[in-house]
């Protein structure tokens, strides 16, 4: 069975979650800069089977777009071009951070590890997915 991949943008660096082969646990797989993104999803999807790519839609409280959904939306058409077979849905990915941060906090994680914010990016992307699995 093909996995799913989630994605949590960020203009400086990006999270990636990656389901198992069944589809039922989301898991952290790395943290990458956005500017190597778009290589780093071709070189992995040919070499795993990717069904679906999951990507954090960030909104402010009264509903609207964030500030970085333009950087998204641009990023969003350079996947659709660069692999064009595998279908993108799109997440609310509000407060994911925040979760991400009280995730190691509950894991014991001491606050200098807490500062790792490639670490907040990857746990924030494994919330989104797991966020998709469970609407499934």
């Amino acid at each position: 069975m093909p996995r799913i991949l989630a994605i949590d943008f960020g203009e400086i660096r990006t999270g990636i979650a990656v389901t198992d082969e069944l589809q039922i646990i989301a898991s952290g797989l790395t943290t990458v800069k956005t500017d190597e993104l778009i290589k780093f999803l071709i070189d992995y999807t040919n070499k795993e089977i990717v069904e679906l790519f999951i990507v954090g839609k960030p909104r402010q409280m009264n509903n609207t777009d964030s500030e970085s959904e333009k950087h998204i939306f641009s990023f969003l058409k350079h996947l659709k071009n660069s692999i064009p077979t595998i279908p993108i849905v799109r997440i609310d990915e509000r407060f994911t951070s925040k979760m991400a941060v009280q995730t190691m906090i509950d894991s014991g994680l001491k606050k200098k590890q807490r500062r790792n914010k490639g670490l907040v990016d990857e746990i924030s992307a494994t919330i989104i997915l797991q966020s998709y699995l469970y609407s499934k």
